[in-house]
């Protein structure tokens, strides 16, 4: 049996990207992980399926809403449902072979199996002990229960993100219990796919931490495109018969009880790290009162050599922060400086339009007492936007007003999560709002808009 310079537990975004790392860096890989294909949550049943329904519900809403207005005329475009999931399973088959042809590139041993940390350089895979010199925990997270709601996905009556990407059929009506990024991404593929869609939220607003004014625009769009909402709504449970769900909740403004019924309920209350059966209290690594792995500011857990990143860890749940960590931490153990700034994380919902969003937002940025300024664009000043039917969002900067360096950016509209970037390069080089003005834009792209709005941080915007 090898003895490895280190073992990665978890084969999602952050794990398999850490062991190609380590791997790149000359150390001795091996990865653990049970599932029968590689690239976790993130490649098997969240970001990569999500995305495949996103796109192909955006397309078949393309066709019914908008191409009879440029002139594209035909038959009625129908859903085959089961082409659609044949089309999303290749879609990940496709993601998941290729991490594995990485694995062979890159001679990581890939040790099928659910793992169980034995010590210090210990780790137990079914009934064999492998020894290395490094522990790296990116054992990911899994979907948050709610207290009164039982999950059976299997069923396909109430269920969660995972799956209500497997539904065996398309649902008349769904009630979405959450307003974050899961429950209106999976929402909104199903409200273009016909269902009537209702999300439920048990705060005031939607997708809570994001900057006020994308709030109230992303709701008015989405309620625009057929989405209700019914918010500051306490569920107190789910109840199950022949034709579907009922799911009981009471407004917390008056504390009046209320039922609404669905043919299917998706419960989207966020996500918890998944850290079972680690046997991490047996070795002595501290966890966090909400059951994160605490570590210090190399990654690395309360015991000696072994590390831990991702979900399992404090932080945004985010596939790309996860990488991040991945790679620092895989340079840390090979002796170099990893490092990750955390004030540079983007997040996006790929929602249609999309909503994009970097560093601080306009309420955290006065929280800090700085002055600050903020300039603002809307896409129904953007050609390019207009002619793509995605105009009703726009561009908000957020910079400092003393020395006009970027400390945020907020982007509703067609390609956010792509736009965004330019923003998150500016900030990572400590750009001002002017840099990125006087940076010239392609004509006519939607990325005019965010040059735009970094003009409108000084003298002010052109096309409005």
């Amino acid at each position: 049996m090898s003895t490895y310079d280190l073992i990665v537990i978890g084969a999602g975004p952050g794990g398999y990207v850490c062991a190609i790392r380590a791997a790149q860096l000359g150390l001795k890989v091996a990865c653990v992980e049970g599932r029968e294909t590689l690239g976790g949550t993130c490649l098997n049943v969240g970001c990569i399926p999500s995305k495949a329904l996103l796109h192909a519900s955006h397309l078949l809403h393309e066709t019914h809403e908008n191409f009879d207005k440029m002139g594209l005329t035909g038959a009625h475009v129908t859903v085959d449902w089961t082409k659609m999931q044949g089309y999303k399973a290749e879609t990940v088959a496709g993601n998941t072979k290729g991490i594995e042809f990485l694995f062979k590139k890159n001679k990581i041993d890939w040790i099928k199996g659910w793992a169980e940390i034995e010590g210090p350089g210990k780790v137990k895979v079914g009934d064999t002990v492998h020894e290395t010199k490094n522990i790296v925990i990116a054992s990911g997270s899994e979907p948050a229960s709610l207290r009164g709601v039982e999950v059976d996905n299997a069923g396909g009556v109430v269920v969660d993100s995972t799956g209500a990407l497997a539904l065996p059929q398309i649902p008349k009506s769904m009630v979405v219990i959450g307003a974050g990024v899961i429950g209106l991404e999976l929402g909104s593929v199903y409200a273009r796919l016909g269902a009537e869609v209702t999300v439920v939220e048990f705060l005031d607003i939607i997708t809570p931490g994001m900057d006020g004014e994308v709030q109230k625009q992303f709701q008015k769009i989405l309620t625009k495109q057929g989405l209700k909402f019914v918010l500051g709504a306490a569920v107190s449970g789910v109840t199950t018969g022949q034709d579907g769900a009922k799911v009981a909740y009471t407004l917390r403004k008056d504390d009046s009880e209320h039922v609404i019924e669905a043919e299917t309920v998706l419960v989207a209350t966020g996500r918890r790290p998944y850290v079972a059966g680690l046997g991490l209290d047996k070795v002595g690594v501290e966890l966090t009162e909400r059951g994160f792995v605490k570590v210090d500011g190399h990654w690395q857990t309360s015991v000696k050599g072994i590390y831990a990143i991702g979900d399992a860890v404090p932080g945004p749940m985010l596939a790309h922060k996860a990488e991040d960590e991945g790679m620092a931490v895989a340079e840390v153990i090979a002796g170099k400086h990893g490092h990750v700034n955390y004030d540079v994380i983007p997040g996006v919902i790929y929602t249609t339009p999309e909503v994009a969003s970097v560093g601080l937002t306009e309420e955290a940025a006065k929280e800090t007492g700085r002055k600050i300024k903020v300039g603002k664009f809307p896409f129904m000043g953007n050609a390019r936007a207009k002619a793509l039917f995605q105009a009703e969002g726009f561009v908000k900067m957020i910079a400092d007003a003393e020395t006009d360096r970027v400390l945020g950016c907020h982007i509703i509209g067609p390609g956010a999560g792509e736009l965004i970037h330019e923003v998150c390069v500016a900030m990572e080089f400590g750009a001002s709002a002017e840099d990125i003005a006087l940076t010239c834009h392609a004509h006519p792209t939607c990325s005019e808009a965010v040059r735009e709005a970094a003009l409108a941080c000084g003298d002010g915007a052109i096309h409005v």
